[in-house]
């Protein structure tokens, strides 16, 4: 006869392992539905609003609408990301950022690359959270502002360390405005802020009109490891 608290613990781990199962199922579906849907209309928007004259009554409205889509895209994705993390299931940090590539799909002019070196491992929630976004961060901001032709992510698995590294071949950064306000909005300080969190070191390279490299580095202790980083 099986013991009722035996039982009870049983039930109880199938209960989780169904409702785990259903969140990634229902990130899954909103990614591919309602998010991809979002992100398809934002970019013909996009598309609709460049053919306006500087002088078009209609354009202030369409911007307008056209910064609520990318808000509602921003907060599904978000949601999409908390499911998932909830649900502990962490895409892989190629998967992960391939899927940010195909955002900017429609900039076929670009030519979009992931290396992976060494044997990809398993990050912790926490980390891997900190890590893709910092990342995510960093490939956005080179599809929309480099103005470059080749962006490039490079993965480093090796035994002491984590390291990710986003580079371009565009216009680069002036140094000198690298700590001003015309670059907060890139989210620059929100990454040196995550990666601090972690433990890891946040470094940008770049030249005017040389590209730019955003290099991040995390111990492997933390990123391997039962090291647990601040929370998010």
């Amino acid at each position: 006869m099986v013991p009722m608290y035996s039982f009870l613990e049983q039930s109880g781990h199938l209960e989780q392992r169904i409702l785990l199962a259903e969140r990634i199922r229902v990130a899954q579906e909103l990614h591919d539905t309602l998010l991809q849907g979002l992100i398809s209309a934002s970019m013909q928007l996009q598309v609709a609003l460049e053919k306006f004259s500087g002088d078009s009554l209609a354009k202030p409205p369409v911007t307008r609408v056209l910064q609520l889509l990318k808000q509602a895209i921003e907060e599904s994705r978000n949601a999409v990301l908390c499911l998932r993390s909830s649900s502990g299931e962490n895409l892989d940090l190629e998967r992960a950022f391939s899927e940010v590539h195909q955002e900017f799909g429609f900039q076929q002019q670009i030519a979009f690359r992931i290396v992976v070196v060494g044997r990809p491992r398993t990050l912790g929630s926490a980390v891997h959270e900190h890590v893709y976004l910092i990342g995510r961060e960093a490939l956005i901001n080179a599809f929309r502002h480099a103005d470059a032709k080749n962006i490039e992510v490079e993965l480093e698995y090796a035994p002491r360390r984590l390291r990710v590294a986003v580079r371009d071949d565009g216009r680069g950064i002036d140094k000198r405005l690298l700590q001003s306000e015309v670059y907060k909005h890139w989210g620059l300080r929100g990454m040196r802020e995550r990666s601090e969190k972690i433990g890891a070191r946040l470094r940008i390279f770049g030249r005017q009109m040389a590209g730019t490299e955003i290099e991040l580095s995390v111990p492997g202790r933390v990123a391997f490891g039962d090291e647990k980083p601040s929370a998010a």
